[in-house]
């Protein structure tokens, strides 16, 4: 099965400026696929190649194992980009309807009021666009980029600028049209919690260049063994001051990249896969009980923070 979305060795330069420096991944079918990084990173720039609206300077892409430039592959795409580019003047199903008509839609009144009902907005299609809110628009723009059923939805920042209930109404739309509908998602977020809860793999972009990429969980498990959360049995004001004794010795060893202390806890970041049984025996050395040894969480933001802050992973 061909790849919904593929880059390989990807380059692209506006004027003098290099945007995409030589990227690389691929979206399977039925991903939802979050794309991360700072403004400026080069998430839009990629986006425009990937829609044909960029040619690159170099390198391969294809979509749906196509040149995206064929009107067969483009009529199995939908898009909602930055601006939503509806029509104010016209009405939700006057601006489905046209959508329609471009695509030539079969059935279009069922497909426009299917895709309403979809979309929560069924009640006020007869009102014109200029009266809606934020959330509402964008939930009009991906019921439009659905009118014509395409297997690829390219979703750039969908939740920007929408107050937390209109994030969580179009969560679900998403989470619908890939699950339910069995879409292909590409996603373009800021908002690390959205992605971190609905996307099952990502790719991290900054300064033009891939950082990160992979599955999600998997990432998350990788850098998470090297995270360590110690709790210790400190009783009393001598121990807490032996604690923070060895909580220094700690700092100065080969394979200890960073450690701290909250209360009785001790958070370390180590070196591969040392054997914590070491710490361990360190602090039963300095009459430091433990009661528990467990491996860290690691967020979707911290995962995000070591590649774009360049914190050692």
């Amino acid at each position: 099965m061909n790849s919904a979305i593929s880059l390989q060795k990807v380059s692209k330069s506006l004027g003098n400026r290099e945007i995409l420096k030589n990227i690389s991944f691929t979206v399977e079918p039925g991903d939802i696929f979050g794309y991360l990084g700072p403004n400026g990173a080069g998430k839009t720039t990629t986006i425009r190649v990937i829609l044909g609206l960029f040619k690159p300077n170099s390198g391969e892409v294809s979509v749906l194992g196509e040149d995206v430039s064929k009107d067969e592959i483009r009529a199995k795409v939908g898009f909602v980009l930055e601006a939503d580019g509806l029509y104010d003047n016209l009405t939700a199903y006057e601006n489905l309807d046209y959508y329609c008509q471009l695509y030539d839609v079969p059935q279009a009144k069922d497909k426009i009021e299917e895709m309403l009902r979809l979309v929560d907005l069924l009640d006020r299609a007869l009102d014109k666009v200029a009266a809606y809110s934020k959330g509402m628009r964008q939930k009009l723009a991906l019921a439009r980029a659905m009118v014509h059923e395409p297997e690829l939805l390219i979703l750039d920042e969908p939740t920007a600028g929408v107050d937390p209930s209109g994030q969580i109404e179009v969560r679900d739309i998403i989470l619908n049209m890939a699950h339910k509908r069995g879409k292909t998602i590409f996603l373009s977020s800021h908002n690390l919690d959205e992605v971190q809860r609905i996307c099952n793999r990502i790719a991290l972009i900054d300064k033009g260049e891939i950082k990160i990429y992979g599955e999600l969980e998997k990432l998350r498990r990788e850098m998470g063994r090297r995270e360590v959360v110690i709790e210790t049995l400190i009783t009393t004001t001598e121990q807490s001051e032996i604690l923070d004794d060895v909580l220094s010795d700690l700092q100065t060893l080969p394979y200890v990249r960073s450690c701290y202390r909250e209360a009785n806890k001790l958070y370390l970041n180590l070196d591969g896969e040392v054997d914590v049984s070491k710490i361990v025996a360190i602090l039963s050395g300095k009459n430091i009980g433990v009661e528990e040894v467990r491996k860290g969480e690691v967020t979707l933001e911290e995962i995000y923070a070591r590649a774009v802050k360049g914190e050692e992973q």
